[in-house]
């Protein structure tokens, strides 16, 4: 009998010389295998300069991307709430990082939908037609997220901004430089997703309070408290409903 090593070895290399043979066989029966050519030619015209240099400047600015998504959208305040509510929880890693990023991009996506919608036909669909050039294209994409950014955007914030470089007040959201409202909304987000986490950790913070004093009155100080806190925050947090009111009150501030 065969032992079991030798026979496994000996079907790997029957599945290998298969796999090969019938490589072989289909590569003699069409003469040709399929094949990637790439080829670099000089381009000496001013447009064809240009255009190379734009799809470079593309690439170059798509590196900014997860950047963007985190300071120019809704992403930022949304991971954080999430965060906090696991942390009220004492939870640990329930529910996953995974699990809380992605539900932080769908909201933000469905959250951002306005936006987007109106970058594409402000901007993007005009330039694909060839209507407009690609820097009027950028000016057009500037202001939909602008005028998203300055909603939740606090007044002081900007001023901070504003103040250590020495600009004066802009007249309008158009004066307004990206480079300024781009960090005052995300000290904003930041503050305002810490007053969502602060008001989800109330309710959390009671039910250990009374938990631990409850068995310190009962002498029994050698029970963690966590142990009977934990599976009451659960229960308390799925009765209310938890991740609905959560999300509701996220969804309420963007509007």
């Amino acid at each position: 009998m065969v032992p079991l090593k030798r026979r496994t070895r000996w079907l790997g290399t029957s599945g290998i010389s298969a796999a090969t043979w019938l490589l072989l066989a289909g590569a003699s029966h069409a003469q040709t295998l399929p094949g990637l050519s790439l080829t670099l030619s000089p381009n000496t015209s001013a447009s064809g300069v240009v255009s190379s240099l734009q799809i470079v400047i593309l690439l170059a600015l798509l590196s900014f991307a997860p950047a963007i998504l985190v300071m120019m959208t809704a992403f930022t305040r949304v991971v954080v709430v999430l965060s906090f509510v696991r942390s009220a929880l004492s939870t640990q890693t329930t529910p996953p990082n995974q699990v809380i990023v992605g539900l932080a991009l769908f909201l933000t996506l469905f959250i951002m939908t306005p936006t987007f919608n109106a970058v594409n036909a402000q901007a993007l669909q005009p330039y694909l037609s060839g209507t407009i050039g690609q820097s009027l294209a950028l000016t057009r994409a500037e202001l939909p997220f602008k005028q998203f950014m300055a909603r939740q955007t606090r007044i002081s914030d900007v001023e901070l901004f504003l103040s250590y470089e020495h600009q004066p007040t802009p007249r309008s959201l158009v004066d307004l430089p990206m480079t300024t409202l781009i960090p005052a909304f995300a000290i904003s987000e930041l503050k305002t997703a810490f007053q969502i986490g602060f008001m989800v950790y109330i309710p959390f913070l009671i039910v250990d309070l009374v938990v631990a004093t409850t068995l310190m009155s009962m002498n029994m100080m050698m029970l963690p408290p966590v142990l009977i806190s934990l599976p009451l925050k659960i229960l308390l947090f799925v009765m209310v409903n938890g991740w609905y009111l959560v999300v509701k009150s996220i969804l309420a501030g963007f509007h």
